[in-house]
């Protein structure tokens, strides 16, 4: 079985039809069809952003009610879902906070699903269907980070299934708590302190005192944090460059090979790391392309540049 593991699609909808077609999918009328012996996988974040927020929607869930694809969950779902969802200890506010950076990164998705229709009522349910990570006997599959402390913070939380309960949404939507770290690991990736009394401005002029790590790396506390970080060269321009990263609690607890979406790269598709590929290409801008790597799984290992397949678009 060759399994499709398709990147983050952000409501391209349009992409990620010429990805399909170009993976040899063809489309019979109420769902897009693998060729034989695949199988699709999306590593989440199909909404926001993009103008095709529906059909991207239809899409993917129309290949998942067939059976013929799988996926799991992104950040941008779990947003939409705690931003319409009334925090039950105050009735005035949503689990996502109706803020105008909030309200600005889900707005090409409430444009098609006005908020409060019939519509968004019916995705909402929907995405809570769709499960925050999953493990096979060849791979594992998450949108961030395969993080199996964190996982096993969230397991009380969640359906047998790994998807998120009601309960579970309220309970990882409360900042400072174990479920909160724990979700923003699984979903966003590893994020660490800087050392005491070193600071960063990001581009909105917002002082950092944490920034992500690249946690695919091995031996990362006996790295430079440039060596580790991910943030922006500018950002990374206000550290000495002989700074060390420290006190990284993390280490990657499986001997599968990892797939993630989430991390906005670009250039030459190629691994992570000789166990971790991410998919996300950063479709959701113009330059950016739908990506796909190709897992055969009965020889999943060595991880190859070669497996990916972008939808080279005009």
């Amino acid at each position: 079985m060759i399994i499709d593991v398709i990147g983050d699609i952000h409501g391209y909808a349009d992409k990620l039809f010429g990805l399909l077609k170009q993976l040899g999918y063809v489309h019979n009328g109420q769902h897009f069809v693998p060729p034989s012996g695949h199988r699709a996988l999306f590593i989440g974040d199909l909404i926001d952003r993009g103008s095709q927020q529906v059909a991207t929607l239809e899409t993917v869930f129309a290949m998942l009610d067939a059976d013929v694809a799988d996926a799991v969950m992104g950040n941008h779902e779990y947003n939409a879902l705690a931003f319409a969802t009334l925090d039950p200890s105050d009735h005035t506010q949503y689990l996502r906070s109706h803020n105008e950076i909030h309200i600005r990164q889900h707005e090409a998705f409430l444009a098609e699903v006005p908020f409060g229709s019939e519509s968004h009522q019916y995705w909402l349910q929907r995405l809570y269907e769709i499960p925050l990570w999953i493990e096979t006997d060849y791979a594992c599959f998450v949108h961030a980070c395969w993080d199996v402390d964190s996982m096993a913070v969230l397991k009380p939380l969640l359906t047998d299934d790994n998807c998120l309960t009601l309960q579970g949404l309220i309970a990882t939507s409360k900042e400072g708590t174990a479920p909160f770290d724990a979700l923003e690991r699984v979903l966003k990736g590893v994020e660490v302190p800087l050392p005491e009394g070193i600071v960063m401005i990001d581009k909105e002029g917002t002082k950092r005192t944490r920034v992500r790590v690249r946690w695919w790396l091995d031996k990362l506390n006996k790295r430079t944090i440039h060596e580790v970080a991910r943030a922006p060269s500018s950002a990374l321009a206000q550290i000495p460059i002989d700074v060390l990263a420290e006190n990284i609690d993390f280490a990657l607890k499986t001997d599968k090979p990892v797939f993630v979406g989430h991390y906005w790269l670009t250039g030459e598709p190629e691994p992570l790391s000789p166990q971790v590929v991410c998919t996300d290409y950063s479709a959701a801008v113009d330059s950016g392309y739908m990506t796909c790597y190709q897992l055969d799984t009965e020889q999943p290992l060595p991880l190859k540049a070669s497996n990916f397949v972008q939808y080279l678009h005009d």
